[in-house]
């Protein structure tokens, strides 16, 4: 495979935009509005000063927040501060793949890994698939225009699908890979949605499955691990890069990426 620093994306005209979205800026923004009007109210139209500081220090954590938020989107930019792309980058490090056949993302947003993925690896063909929830703005379209300004158009696919039961039969793919989803799918069985993905790898397809890992949403994951021994696969285990691409786990924390992990391994 080339080599990950030599693999640029943000080409002029793309859209990567970040997870930090818009409208959670909006929400925030607008609750941190709201605060200070009531504690402007309570200590001026109802003269309830206990009630006007509470408002007060809501308004102020909310505006704290709010910088964090700012400089958190600042950091994975692309074009920024690049940590998202560092990310991608040992993601696929991770990934021991030919480059023959067909890749998968689960969870691909506005495109960036599989597009990466596809410089990476000329000869192969990649597709993501996404919800695309409104929150985040992203959509096919929005893929497809990157793919297309990258100049891997024809070899990317794009289409609407849910990791809970992905729309593909067993054994579908070469390599299977995804970044900060299933943490997202509220509701979903941590392990049934790393199987699900891992349904649609061919016998001897690699994987790479990278997210935030807390304990009280993935469980045991090493029991996990030897699952998955016993069941046959090759060369399963946790990579743990809190401190591979944060530096340390407190800043993977602070960035509200902590307990990040990679589940890698072959079929």
């Amino acid at each position: 495979m080339r080599n990950q620093c030599e693999v640029q994306i943000g080409a002029k005209g793309t859209e990567y935009r970040s997870w930090m979205s818009t409208p959670v800026f909006y929400v925030f923004g607008g609750c941190a509005a709201a605060a200070a009007v009531f504690g402007i109210v309570s200590f001026t139209v109802i003269h309830i000063a206990a009630l006007g500081v509470l408002f007060a220090v809501v308004a102020i954590a909310l505006v704290a927040l709010l910088l964090l938020m700012a400089w958190i989107r600042k950091q994975y930019a692309f074009g920024g501060g690049g940590m998202m792309d560092k990310v991608h980058q040992t993601i696929l490090s991770y990934l021991d793949y030919d480059g023959k056949g067909t890749l998968l993302e689960v969870g691909c947003g506005s495109g960036p890994l599989s597009i990466r993925a596809a410089l990476t690896w000329p000869h192969a063909n990649v597709v993501g698939v996404d919800y695309w929830g409104a929150m985040y703005h992203y959509s096919k379209e929005l893929c497809e225009k990157n793919a297309k300004i990258e100049g891997v158009g024809s070899r990317c696919v794009f289409q609407k699908g849910d990791a809970n039961r992905l729309g593909f039969a067993d054994e579908t793919f070469d390599a299977v890979i995804s970044n900060y989803v299933y943490h997202n799918i509220m509701g979903a069985d941590k392990h049934d949605l790393l199987l699900e993905s891992l349904r649609v790898l061919k016998k001897g397809g690699v994987f790479v499955l990278h997210d935030c890992m807390k304990p009280k949403m993935y469980r045991d994951m090493d029991g996990f691990v030897k699952k998955l021994r016993d069941m046959g696969y090759q060369d399963v285990r946790l990579v743990d890069t809190e401190e591979m691409i944060f530096g340390s786990k407190k800043r993977a924390s602070l960035m509200m990426l902590g307990h990040s992990k990679m589940l890698v391994g072959r079929k």
